[in-house]
């Protein structure tokens, strides 16, 4: 019963942990456009602060360019407000009806910054999981320590838990790897 609890939490860890990284890595820009590349976006809306795609759609009609259509046409000003004062770095063009983004193509310099980007969350994301995996470790040896579990229970529920990480380890790599080929594209 406890190593089913023990493995079911772990794995619910660094499940979120996955999540999370997939997460960051679709706010990464490529070279191409992504109604994602919007999801940080927060606009003020009459005194309350909204994610953008709770306000107006967000498509992606080209390869380089993203259209906002804004459910009240009155708070376009506020969302390009919000674009243009973020990180991102986009000029959004208003025309009165809808909001344009042009993606210019990413610098062969910029695209290895961002692939350098990308390595650094992706290793953020293995030590969240090598944590997940040392947790589940100290509790299992304590769990030893003060119940009379014999060694070799503790290596297969040791082994369990390392296996478990070296699948995760293994997703993340190849969401990473992903990411820096659609990035280098």
């Amino acid at each position: 019963m406890f190593e089913k609890e023990l493995y079911s939490s772990t794995e619910t860890k660094m499940k979120n942990t996955l999540e999370h990284f997939s997460a960051e890595l679709s706010k990464i820009r490529t070279g191409r456009a992504s109604s994602n590349l919007l999801d940080s976006i927060k606009v003020d809306y009459y005194g309350s602060i909204v994610p953008l795609n709770n306000i107006a759609h967000v498509s992606v009609p080209e390869p380089q360019s993203i259209v906002i259509q804004a459910f009240d046409p009155n708070s376009l000003e506020l969302i390009e407000k919000a674009i243009t004062s973020s990180d991102l770095g986009f000029t959004p063009n208003n025309d009165g009806n809808i909001i344009r983004i042009n993606i210019p193509t990413l610098t062969e310099e910029r695209r290895n910054e961002m692939v350098k980007i990308v390595g650094k969350i992706t290793e953020e994301n293995r030590i969240s999981v090598r944590n997940a995996r040392r947790d589940a470790n100290e509790i299992i040896k304590k769990h030893q320590n003060e119940n009379d579990v014999s060694e070799d229970e503790v290596k297969r529920w040791l082994h369990n838990i390392q296996e478990l990480t070296n699948s995760y380890i293994e997703k993340i790599n190849a969401i990473s790897e992903n990411k820096e080929n659609e990035i280098s594209i």
